[in-house]
């Protein structure tokens, strides 16, 4: 599979780009684990235009967790292109993918990401007049429609081919189903075995183990795929998938106390990253580095199957200092050791 000049090899698995969630040091750990290529949380493009310090901060990416794209959104033509302009000139991305997919109210509501489509004439503009302006190549993730009665993705598919992107990526709901129900692949196998489309073509949605990639590729033959909330507090998962689309069973797992690890290596990555682009006291950029490793200490599996472990859960995402918070996970350490053949599931990576 390729895009531009950037070669995945065959059946890459990228991280799905999420607000508060990919930040740069989980992506920096799903890179090692094996992740084909990673995304920044997604980019106001009016924001970016105004300068927000906070929207300019999300363009730090790193030489080690290259490719990576950047995720633009908004709704106005010159707005987007502009966004598109700075962040290839400040962040020179591998890719910039452009969000006609989010569905929360904040964003959709006011006629962006998924939003735009229920406007495909505008949604055409801004994405052609973005690949005229920039050199970086432009991809497009969206989803199979605004709602059950408006399933576009298989024409949608080839105009946004025609507007020159060099990768589409599908999430298989609509809109007014935002995260619930299950993800629909056949019409992302529809577009993949459309004999007009020659550009890649990503599957997202619902892929949470080893089994369910390896069906996607094969079923619906997919060039790549692309997983979002099952990494969360998982950035393991990588290897896992990889391993098993590889081999065909699942690698040598990783211990719980490499797990534990591997979380509080992205806290400090995390810490790290805000004292050096945005300053502050200890205190402060402890508590930032905190606030955004706390989604995915409330997510995780690892602690899944401890017994009585609610308050502690309540004391971890409490916490307001490191040492704190290290001193709560040390606590829990020899309680994963005692759990650690629980999580041992093979068959659901």
């Amino acid at each position: 599979m390729q895009i531009g000049n950037i070669q995945f090899g065959q059946q890459p698995v990228f991280l799905a780009p999420m607000e508060d969630v990919t930040d740069l040091g989980f992506r920096k750990l799903c890179k090692r684990f094996g992740a084909a290529m990673v995304y920044t949380e997604f980019v106001s493009a009016e924001a970016l235009v105004r300068s927000v310090k906070t929207t300019i901060n999300k363009l730090t990416v790193a030489d080690e967790e290259r490719p990576v794209g950047i995720q633009i959104y908004g709704r106005d033509v010159p707005q987007m292109v502009e966004a598109a302009q700075i962040v290839e000139a400040e962040a020179h991305p591998d890719v910039i993918d452009l969000n006609f997919g989010c569905p929360v109210k904040k964003v959709a509501g006011k006629g962006a990401g998924a939003g735009m489509l229920q406007n495909i004439p505008l949604l055409l503009d801004i994405t052609r007049e973005v690949v005229k302006a920039v050199k970086t190549p432009v991809t497009v993730k969206t989803r199979l429609g605004w709602n059950s009665e408006q399933l576009i993705i298989t024409t949608l598919a080839e105009q946004l081919q025609d507007c020159g992107i060099q990768a589409l990526t599908i999430h298989g709901r609509t809109r007014s189903q935002m995260y619930t129900g299950e993800a629909d692949w056949t019409l992302i196998g529809e577009v993949k075995r459309n004999p007009r489309i020659h550009i890649p073509i990503i599957g997202n949605g619902d892929i949470t183990t080893a089994e369910q990639a390896r069906q996607a590729f094969c079923r619906y033959g997919v060039d790549a795929i692309m997983v979002g909330r099952a990494t969360f507090g998982r950035p393991w998962i990588f290897r896992e998938i990889n391993d098993y689309l590889r081999d065909g069973v699942s690698g040598t797992p990783l211990t719980a106390d490499e797990k534990l690890d591997i979380l509080i290596e992205q806290l400090h990555i995390n810490i790290e990253h805000i004292r050096r682009t945005r300053g502050g006291d200890d205190h402060e950029c402890q508590y930032r580095g905190i606030l955004h490793t706390r989604r995915h200490l409330a997510a995780t599996p690892l602690f899944k199957g401890i017994p009585n472990f609610r308050q502690t859960r309540i004391a971890m995402l409490r916490a307001e200092t490191v040492d704190e918070l290290l001193s709560i996970l040390q606590q829990v350490r020899p309680l994963l050791r005692d759990n650690d053949q629980n999580l041992a599931i093979p068959s659901d990576v």
